[in-house]
């Protein structure tokens, strides 16, 4: 995608990617946030927003034309084929953009923040590096619940779609456990950020 030395930082839904990808920022890396990227083609007057509406109609839109997220969580959760077509629509497009975001991003390496990462298969051949973001099941789903205000049934269906935790370590090179206070993760960022300058200094 690039030829600045990069990670692809993943985990699963409530293990602290984006707090970490804050702290990697904080140090001077560039983050690309593929999420942030699906949100902005989502919102009112995104480019997907045309292709969306065609595909599933006027019950998946807010009143001021964005993705009804909630509406579309549930639909894709139980409907395979309409998962399929949405990220039919999605994917290409978030790909254009993150590949547009990395030709000007600036710092001394790159973090594409991929919540997905392995369960696309195709993030290995894209960066250097893999780095996965671990906590315990439990702490996963207390978290999404009380941050997202969904129900444990919600949270565990969310769960199940996602790669499980031992396919996630198994394709790490790097792994961050964020299941303690923030200085421990300050530490941990703070070691693999050296570990990343001096990597990248060699690329």
């Amino acid at each position: 995608m690039q030829d600045k030395f990069s990670i692809g930082l993943t985990g699963g839904i409530g293990s602290g990617k984006s707090l970490v990808a804050d702290l990697f920022a904080a140090r001077g890396a560039a983050i690309i946030d593929t999420d942030q990227i699906a949100h902005s083609l989502t919102a009112a007057g995104g480019s997907a927003m045309p292709a969306i509406h065609a595909a599933f109609g006027d019950g998946f839109l807010t009143a001021n034309g964005a993705l009804d997220r909630a509406a579309m969580r549930e639909r894709v959760f139980t409907d395979p084929a309409a998962k399929r077509q949405l990220e039919a629509i999605l994917h290409p497009l978030i790909g254009k953009e993150t590949a547009a975001a990395a030709t000007v991003a600036t710092g001394p390496y790159l973090i594409f923040v991929v919540p997905l990462l392995v369960e696309s298969g195709r993030w290995r051949q894209l960066v250097d590096r893999i780095l996965v973001v671990d906590c315990n099941e439990a702490l996963q789903l207390e978290r999404v619940m009380r941050r997202n205000q969904l129900a444990a049934k919600q949270v565990q269906t969310i769960m199940a779609a996602q790669a499980t935790r031992s396919d996630r370590l198994a394709a790490a090179d790097d792994v961050i456990v964020n299941e303690a206070e923030t200085a421990a993760l300050e530490d941990e960022v703070e070691r693999l950020h050296q570990h990343y300058l001096a990597l990248a200094a060699k690329k």
